[in-house]
C-alpha cells in the first residue's frame, strides 16, 4: 500500500529558503509522477510543482517559477522541493501526492495521504 510522508516545513523570514521532502513507501518511486500542492487559509488548493519520475519532466506554477526546484532521488524514494526566495504568500500547508496522472496535469482533487507540512513565511 502506497504511503507518502511530507516533512521540512517551518518558519522562515521573507527571502529565506526551506527544503521539503516527500518520502514514498510501499511502491517504488519510478512508477509515479509526484506533485507538491499547497493550501493557504481561505484559499483554494494550488498545484505548486510536479515531476515525472521516469523522465524528469517538471512543471512549476507561475507563482513559484524561478524560485522553487523539484527533484527526485529514486534510491531514497524521495522527492524534494527546494524553495528559495520565499515570500509571505508562500505561507501554506504543503502536501505531496503520487499518481501517473500528475505527469499530464499538475492538479489534485483527491485526499492527500499525509497531514502535510506547514510553511510560514513571516518577518
Amino acid at each position: 500500500q502506497l504511503q507518502l510522508a511530507e516533512s521540512g516545513g517551518g518558519v522562515v523570514q521573507p527571502g529565506g529558503s526551506l527544503t521539503l521532502s516527500c518520502v514514498l513507501s510501499g511502491l517504488p518511486l519510478d512508477y509515479y509522477a509526484i506533485g507538491w500542492f499547497r493550501q493557504a487559509p481561505g484559499k483554494g488548493r494550488e498545484g505548486v510543482s510536479c515531476i515525472n519520475v521516469a523522465d524528469g519532466a517538471t512543471y512549476y506554477a507561475d507563482s513559484v517559477k524561478g524560485r522553487f526546484t523539484i527533484s527526485r532521488d529514486s534510491a531514497k524514494n524521495t522527492v524534494t522541493l527546494q524553495m528559495n526566495r520565499l515570500k509571505p504568500e508562500d505561507t501554506a500547508v504543503y502536501h505531496c501526492a503520487a499518481d501517473p496522472s500528475l505527469a499530464l496535469s499538475c492538479s489534485w482533487t483527491r485526499d492527500f495521504w499525509g497531514k502535510g507540512t506547514l510553511v510560514t513565511v513571516s518577518s
